[in-house]
């Protein structure tokens, strides 16, 4: 039988016949969808579209920024305690953006996705918006300048917080940029991590791994053998424990981070997390900074000695004098040092001095890369 030319069976109309059947008919009317109406915007945001949301504010601020500006969202975590807000971070490098140029930008995103901007606190070259989503808080964002590119940056890392709450108020009292690396699952881990953000800290979680000689292991930490499931387990269960926690880098770790299959294995974890990591350096056959960077981690490392492993004030005060001159040669430099009293007493005369050498202190964040 040839084929059809240019005639086509004509549909068939179920509804034709349905219309003879008042029961078919009723079932019909059910089924259709009401003509103009638009389905019923959701109560509230899912975690996921949440950071659907911070991901195009954070990429929004990023492609409008100068070069050398600063960019870092925190997303939410189960150990969050009920936060509902994810956190984004614009500093500005540089007079060429102006605050208000990135907060009409970040102020359209939010309304493309029927956020609402609740209240807004400006300071001198700087901004705090918070948005919501049917009157929850799902977002806030700070905008400020930073000093100009061009001078030396010094970031001081302060590792092992979590037990002792003394040590960590007395970094707070130096009112300066100084990052704190926390164990988790301490007994204080969790408000010194709050605390920290409150006095302008940064947070990050001290990762702990298996060293060689396997000194004072914690009772939870990334050993080599783990699969991969088994160290995406452990890692987002100690982000969830330091909610708080922008980065992470490893506590002891000399036998963990020479294993490239177990460093491959956590990056691509911190990748899905949206954290950035620090080699701290523990040995000279470290893979980790090279996994991060073939990951696409942020990343950076340790580049100037310990500050105290010597735990004698003045050799602290030394070798923060190296710390600052390596900064000035280098452009840049991350210093590692521990609260014991000695590292604290000489921090406390010498970093408010390293403006006066030409070097800016700055947070981690600022230094990765």
């Amino acid at each position: 039988m040839g084929p059809d030319h240019g005639c086509k069976r004509k549909p068939r109309n179920p509804s034709k016949h349905v219309l003879r059947h008042p029961v078919a008919l009723c079932v019909l009317l059910l089924l259709l969808p009401l003509g103009g109406c638009k389905r019923a915007a959701p109560a509230r945001l899912t975690p996921a579209e949440i950071h659907q949301i911070t991901e195009e504010l954070a990429k929004a601020a990023a492609d409008k920024a100068p070069a050398g500006s600063v960019i870092k969202s925190r997303r939410l975590r189960a150990g969050s305690g009920g936060r509902t807000a994810e956190e984004v971070y614009v500093g500005l490098r540089g007079p060429s953006v102006r605050t208000e140029q990135i907060q009409q930008i970040l102020e359209r995103i939010a309304a493309a996705h029927n956020l609402t901007r609740e209240r807004e606190t400006a300071s001198a070259g700087g901004a705090r918006l918070v948005f919501r989503f049917r009157g929850v808080t799902t977002h806030r964002v700070a905008i400020e300048q930073l000093a100009p590119a061009g001078r030396a940056r010094l970031a001081i890392l302060m590792d092992d917080l979590g037990s002792d709450r003394t040590a960590a108020e007395a970094l707070f009292r130096l009112h300066l940029p100084v990052t704190l690396s926390i164990l988790p699952f301490h007994s204080h881990s969790r408000e010194i991590a709050r605390e920290a953000l409150a006095h302008g800290c940064e947070v990050m979680l001290h990762l702990p791994m298996q060293s060689r000689a396997n000194e004072s292991p914690e009772e939870q930490e990334l050993r080599p053998g783990l699969s991969p499931d088994g160290v995406r387990g452990l890692v987002e269960k100690m982000l969830d424990a330091i909610p708080e926690a922008d980065g992470v880098n490893n506590h002891q770790g000399s036998e963990a981070t020479a294993d490239n299959r177990l460093m491959q294995s956590l990056m691509v974890v911190l990748k899905d997390e949206g954290v950035f990591y620090v080699d701290s350096r523990t040995t000279a056959a470290t893979v980790a900074f090279d996994a991060a960077k073939h990951e696409g981690v942020p990343t950076a490392f340790r580049n100037v000695p310990f500050l105290d492993d010597v735990q004698n004030k003045e050799a602290v005060r030394r070798q923060l004098k190296v710390a600052i001159e390596r900064a000035r040669g280098k452009g840049e430099a991350i210093a590692i040092g521990h609260p014991h009293p000695e590292t604290l007493a000489a921090l406390q005369e010498l970093l408010p001095q390293a403006g006066k050498s030409g070097v800016d202190l700055v947070l981690v964040s600022e230094l990765v890369h």
